[in-house]
């Protein structure tokens, strides 16, 4: 096992776009604490010494700052009382930007969370609210020079495009605002309208309208061009980074690498199956309390396993290794691979250099129809 996700589901507030399971029950994060350093133990006993071998540890949410520093150190002593982690290795945690007061951050540099990542999504204030994200602009310019100021050199933030109204202009000003923070990795995602959030009942009523596609391909065009401008490697189609400064963590997943995921709604995958705790915190809470831990599972098949190799890998500036098709899913994979890649191999929006198959430039804007054409499910 490479990599260790924690997820802390708790919310202040919830914002009207996000699909991940949170909760604003507030009073729970007590005991919440207290069954995950017990889960982790649990599950971590009967491990080999290889499985307990740690290189990126992860806190996800939810808003993992709304844990105060002590529920922090706890689950922090929990990885590292079971886990072998190494010397080098990336940990992250996710904050808030309101969350980070100087006593807060004076907590933080006492972990030993070395990477942070802020959602910060736009820097225009109107919007914040919109999204009902808790924070102003200036809050998050601030928690970020804070953080610098601090020593943090592997900071992270996530920025959104394409909110209802919003101008290539207005974009472009987020991204000269995000790059004026010298920070080391951005992502940046396209507002999407998930099933059950509301943001996408608001879309259903009328209230909002998307933007054109053009539009949106326009802001992901510009965003691409200034990035790699300023000095950013894009990595994946929603990642960019300094040099030598990638999301290890994220990455793992990316390359089918195994992880464990504790907490509520976490997911573990150790190379053949993927299990996820339940949605539910209550449910998740009673099941580690009483040693039944309400999960689900799937052991995947050949086919579901050279899917998420072609997807995730693709994604990737690497692309997909086509010796490892031929060599782990055999030739008559690779045969369908190729040959269901020859149109838009054809067309220059796939290229093949050294055995390996990845998106062009022109590519990357059609990646989703592309990946499904060489998918096999």
């Amino acid at each position: 096992m490479a990599g260790v996700y924690v997820h802390i589901p708790f919310c202040k507030s919830r914002c009207i776009y996000c699909d991940f399971f949170s909760t604003t029950s507030l009073p729970l994060r007590e005991k919440y604490v207290e069954m995950l350093c017990h889960e982790i133990k649990i599950r971590s006993q009967g491990l080999s010494a290889e499985e307990r071998r740690i290189e990126t540890i992860y806190l996800g949410g939810g808003t993992p700052s709304q844990l105060s520093i002590e529920q922090l150190r706890r689950i922090f002593d929990a990885v590292f009382d079971c886990f072998q982690v190494s010397e080098e290795a990336e940990i992250t945690m996710e904050v808030n930007p309101d969350d980070v007061n100087a006593t807060y951050l004076q907590g933080l540099k006492q972990l030993p969370v070395n990477r942070l990542s802020f959602g910060i999504q736009t820097f225009n204030d109107e919007r914040l609210r919109f999204i009902r994200r808790r924070h102003t602009a200036q809050e998050a310019i601030n928690v970020v020079h804070d953080c610098q100021a601090a020593g943090y050199r592997n900071i992270s933030i996530d920025l959104m495009f394409g909110f209802p109204g919003e101008t290539l202009e207005e974009w472009q000003s987020d991204i000269e605002t995000a790059l004026s923070l010298n920070v080391q990795h951005i992502s940046a995602y396209s507002l999407m309208y998930e099933e059950g959030t509301a943001l996408t009942r608001m879309l259903e009523a009328g209230e909002i309208e998307e933007i054109d596609e053009e539009l949106s391909l326009q802001m992901y065009g510009t965003l691409v061009e200034r990035l790699k401008k300023a000095g950013f490697e894009h990595y994946e189609i929603s990642n960019f980074a300094r040099p030598d400064r990638r999301s290890r963590h994220n990455s793992s997943y990316w390359h089918g690498i195994p992880y464990f995921g504790f907490g509520a709604g976490a997911h573990s995958y150790d190379g053949h199956a993927r299990t996820w705790n339940a949605n539910d915190l209550l449910i998740y809470i009673e099941g580690v309390e009483t040693g039944s831990l309400a999960t689900e599972g799937e052991t995947l098949s050949m086919e579901q396993k050279y899917d998420e190799c072609v997807m995730v890998g693709l994604r990737t500036c690497e692309g997909v290794d086509l010796q490892h098709i031929e060599s782990v899913f055999g030739k008559q994979y690779l045969s369908y691979l190729l040959e269901n890649a020859q149109p838009h191999l054809d067309s220059g929006k796939l290229c093949i250099e050294q055995n390996w198959m990845h998106l062009t430039e022109k590519g990357i804007y059609t990646s989703n129809d592309i990946i499904s054409d060489l998918m096999r499910v």
